[in-house]
């Protein structure tokens, strides 16, 4: 027996919601009712429980496709994710102030936005590991810029290994079993928003005859076998590598870091995960190849580690999928903002912030507020909704933060 929530669409798909014990905004559930009114949607949507309001389509929504895919779907943030390496160290390994570790991976990876004539988030000259991995994806890049040099000037090169702003993070985090592990979420930074908004724009473009009757502009797609639909998949396909390379590149300046801080030897890499949460890529479900767009979701085919975060403060899960075809083999990319990044702000003081992370060494001034864990769904009723969908095999909680 399915644990969904089922809401039928007049003229369109049905949606399949895993959201038991958790709020959904009327404006959300709106939203997935205009996406489930598009023609090519195969057999229905499927709803994770973090579901919120996202630019185009909702934010936790599995959307499969045939014949068409919808660029504001996937979004900006193409190729966003985590990636999680479990260490050979325990607690008592760590420093009994953190402050040195949380000032070393600050250090080794370039993060938050451009600060006056200084950009923050960016190599001033990007060391060899990075230019090796450039190297290895300039090839890639140089064939989509050829057809749309529009993206040819973006802080790409210097961005990769790189985390950004807003909910992107690092953190260094311990198990059930006070075991280290690190983890960090990020993207395919200046150059995946480039690629996503120049091809959001190219479908408005194309469809600007029929713009009129869609349910709302920012659902423009591109048909398959059109040279804009060839052209974004090459492209999409190239900011997810872009993402999976940086996260990998940070990865290891932020062991590299914590070598210079921790003294006891140690290896890290032991079930490392490396995932996407925004991104879309052809699989095979009910017997039928369509384009898998996942906004906000994590794959969770059966026996495939994902991870799922928790809020700032809160705890997070390294999981494993039990390939729930209903949901198509998908879960949660986190817990899920309940109130906007404006909102929290007018709602929660520094006050607020210092005492939700009381346990975590990290930043605690009026610039994280937004990411106040209060702004976010309760984890555990999310993990609850979703049991059917993953299984938890280690449980985390931070004890060092690292925000853009």
């Amino acid at each position: 027996m399915n644990n969904y929530n089922l809401l039928s669409v007049e003229d369109g798909a049905p949606i399949k919601m895993w959201t038991k014990g958790v709020p959904v905004e009327e404006e959300a559930r709106q939203q997935l009712i205009q996406t489930a009114k598009m023609p090519f949607i195969y057999k229905h949507l499927a709803v994770m429980p973090d579901v919120h309001l996202g630019k185009g389509s909702t934010i936790g929504s599995v959307i499969p496709t045939l014949g068409a895919i919808i660029p504001a779907a996937v979004g900006v943030d193409i190729g966003c994710g985590m990636m999680a390496a479990r260490t050979t160290l325990t607690a008592a390994d760590l420093p009994d102030n953190l402050a040195g570790l949380r000032s070393a991976i600050e250090a080794a990876v370039p993060h938050g936005r451009t600060m006056g004539k200084r950009d923050k988030g960016s190599w001033d000259t990007p060391p060899e590991t990075v230019d090796a991995m450039w190297g290895e994806l300039a090839e890639g890049f140089k064939r989509i810029t050829d057809k749309h040099p529009r993206i040819k000037n973006t802080n790409n090169h210097k961005h990769l290994g790189t985390l950004g702003t807003g909910n992107h993070f690092i953190e260094v985090c311990l198990d059930e079993e006070n075991r280290v592990w690190f983890m960090l979420h990020s993207g395919s930074r200046g150059v995946g928003n480039a690629i996503g908004n120049l091809f959001i724009e190219l479908a408005q473009a194309d469809m600007r005859q029929h713009i009129a009757n869609l349910p709302h502009r920012d659902l423009a797609y591109f048909e398959e076998g059109s040279q804009h639909f060839n052209d974004y998949i090459e492209a999409v396909g190239w900011a997810q590598d872009f993402a999976r390379r940086n996260r990998t590149v940070m990865m290891q300046n932020v062991i590299a870091a914590a070598r210079k801080i921790i003294t006891k030897p140690f290896t890290a890499g032991v079930e490392a995960v490396n995932c996407h949460h925004n991104y879309v890529q052809k699989e095979t479900h009910f017997g039928q190849e369509v384009l898998v767009t996942r906004k906000g979701a994590v794959s969770a085919q059966k026996g495939q580690l994902g991870i799922i975060p928790g809020s700032m403060g809160a705890k997070s899960f390294i999981v494993r999928g039990l390939g729930n075809e209903e949901a198509f083999c998908s879960c949660s990319h986190g817990a899920g903002r309940t109130m906007s990044r404006t909102q929290a702000k007018k709602r929660f003081t520094v006050e607020d912030q210092i005492k939700a992370t009381a346990h975590v060494e990290c930043r605690k001034d009026e610039d994280v507020i937004d990411e106040i864990p209060m702004a976010y769904k309760d984890i555990d009723t999310v993990m609850t909704a979703q049991s059917e969908l993953v299984e938890v095999v280690h449980t985390l909680r931070q004890v060092v933060c690292v925000k853009g």
